[in-house]
């Protein structure tokens, strides 16, 4: 391997110290840091640790890891803690392995997880089921770091035995866990964060981080293209920056290109907050509590650093791993390669019929007089229930339909495992006015979620991803588009960059329906989502998140 030296501003996060120096590099390693004047040099680049994102789903940026890692490397990310649990809801093992595989091809660190609730829930249809001997078998891997989020809390507080022998395996191998338990205050947050869980990445309140922190529990700050907490709990920054960490969790292709853990910095240090508190947080903490084999800007590490233009913006100029020069001036020394597939997807095309909704008491919460309508959020994973009057949709012929007026639309979940009927409910907030979109990206499950206008366009829209194997659609009219996701139905194997453009483009075509959403399509993709309350949809039907119980 090749040695150089590079010269500019040192940020000494440890010691809160900025100065001139330069860095010596030798076989991938650090070898010297000397300092020349006491002082930085504000016309000069700074010299910092790399950005590692402590929590994310690689599969929701619709990329295999090396074309992640091929984007993310030119904002200065050199490191992600990444739970692979989308794939392996559908792939089971083979999913887990394929990615680590995958990662192995670039120079990126990938540090990932051995997922914890495989399938999340048994109130809807997986492609695969992983036990606690799974999870100890992954977890046994030097590959595996941890065990990713625990987002069967329930289970936790319960003490199910499936549930404690995954934890229990992580502590006796030294692995943390990581948690995952939205709106969970009080004594049990307490009882969850004493059975060995030690992080969240789901408080959405100051108020409810707070009541984890005083517990011990790390606190990641989440921002993703759905899911965005920064303004809510960046404010605690200031007093438990060495308790916080960054993440994006989900981030669909196009956000990615625009920026990743450097935006958050910037956006930080905007704030006042000090920007040695935010460094911490971004490049330290993560290492240190996952035990990362990643560098941290001191003599004998891994050569893992960036180049910024400044400790404002946080332009990123240049990213070394391991002494590699990964990233320049925003282009990326990552090469595409080709990339096996890997699926699961076995149902057949849908009729028309199969969309049709008959006018039924259908529930013991339900009468003909009222029906339960899921409230999206924008910028948020939960929902809200809302029981509206029967007028307020469409009725026609004994059938129920979409409501454009009062934007309360026909929501379904299709089973891409085997041929089952179609689940449907009703839907506020995405404002289409005309079409439908459909995705095989539907968390946890990854079946078929859509949202339409009316019955013939859910049904094109649906079976375009059946046609597919997998991918994100849209119909206006005569007008089709789909973005094809041959890896299990949740990622391209193409170039990052392509992939992003044609994101952007059915993206635009949604929003051209009438969305209002900052993000429809990773909005859609949480709809099914059935850990988070407050009322989702599965494949099996109607999901009271509180009661964690159909309707």
């Amino acid at each position: 391997m090749t040695s150089f030296t590079i010269q500019g501003n040192i940020v000494d996060i440890f010691n809160k110290t900025i100065y001139y120096g330069e860095v010596s590099v030798e076989n991938g390693k650090i070898k010297s840091i000397q300092q020349t004047t006491d002082n930085g040099q504000p016309t000069t680049s700074f010299i910092l640790p790399g950005f590692i994102d402590s929590h994310v789903h690689i599969e929701s940026s619709m990329l295999v890891p090396s074309e992640f890692a091929k984007l993310a490397v030119v904002h200065g990310t050199v490191a992600t803690i990444s739970d692979p649990h989308e794939i392996a809801n559908v792939c089971g093992m083979k999913g887990v392995e394929f990615m680590i595989e995958n990662g192995k091809t670039v120079p990126f660190k990938f540090n990932f997880g051995a997922p914890s609730c495989v399938p999340a829930t048994t109130f809807e249809t997986a492609g695969a089921a992983l036990n606690a001997d799974d999870v100890k078998k992954l977890l046994e891997r030097e590959e595996i770091k941890y065990l990713s989020e625990m987002m069967n809390f329930p289970g936790v507080l319960h003490k199910d035995e499936e549930v404690m022998k995954k934890i229990a395996a992580a502590h006796a191998l030294g692995k943390p866990v990581d948690g995952h338990a939205p709106g969970l205050r009080g004594e049990q947050a307490k009882q969850y964060i004493e059975a060995g869980i030690y992080t969240d990445h789901e408080c959405f309140t100051a108020e409810e981080a707070l009541d984890k922190l005083k517990y011990g529990m790390k606190i990641l700050i989440r921002e993703g293209s759905a899911a965005k907490n920064f303004e809510a709990l960046i404010g605690l920054m200031n007093e438990h920056y060495e308790m916080m960490m960054f993440c994006s969790d989900d981030k669909h292709p196009d956000s990615l290109v625009a920026g990743h853990i450097n935006q958050l910095c910037a956006r930080a240090v905007a704030k006042g907050i000090d920007v040695f508190k935010v460094l911490q947080a971004a490049c330290i903490n993560p290492v240190l509590h996952y035990k990362l084999d990643v560098g941290l800007l001191k003599e004998g590490d891994a050569a893992d650093f960036i180049v910024a233009e400044d400790l404002i913006d946080f332009k990123i100029l240049q990213t070394y791993i391991n002494g590699n020069l990964v990233a320049k001036d925003g282009v990326s020394s990552i090469v595409s390669s080709p990339s096996s597939v890997i699926n699961n997807f076995s149902c057949d095309k849908k009729p028309l019929d199969a969309f049709k909704y008959k006018l039924d008491k259908w529930g013991e919460e339900e009468s003909y007089e009222q029906v339960n309508v899921i409230e999206a959020l924008d910028g948020q994973l939960i929902t809200n229930r809302l029981i509206k009057n029967i007028n307020e949709v469409i009725i026609k012929d004994g059938y129920l339909e979409s409501n454009p007026e009062t934007d309360i639309l026909k929501i379904v979940v299709v089973n891409r495992y085997n041929n089952a009927p179609v689940a449907k409910s009703f839907i506020k907030n995405f404002g289409l006015k005309k079409g439908a979109i459909a995705s095989s990206v539907a968390h946890d499950s990854h079946n078929i979620v859509a949202v339409g206008v009316d019955d013939e366009s859910l049904c094109r829209a649906v079976n375009m991803v059946i046609e597919a194997n997998g991918g994100v659609s849209c119909v206006d009219g005569d007008k089709e588009m789909i973005l094809s996701l041959p890896v299990a139905g949740l990622m391209s194997n193409e170039d990052g960059y392509k992939i992003a453009d044609d994101y952007t483009a059915i993206d635009a075509m949604a929003k051209s329906l009438g969305s209002t959403l900052a993000a429809p399509f990773m909005t859609l993709s949480f709809m099914a989502l059935l850990v988070i309350p407050h009322l989702k949809l599965s494949d099996k039907g109607l999901f009271n998140g509180d009661s964690f119980s159909f309707i």
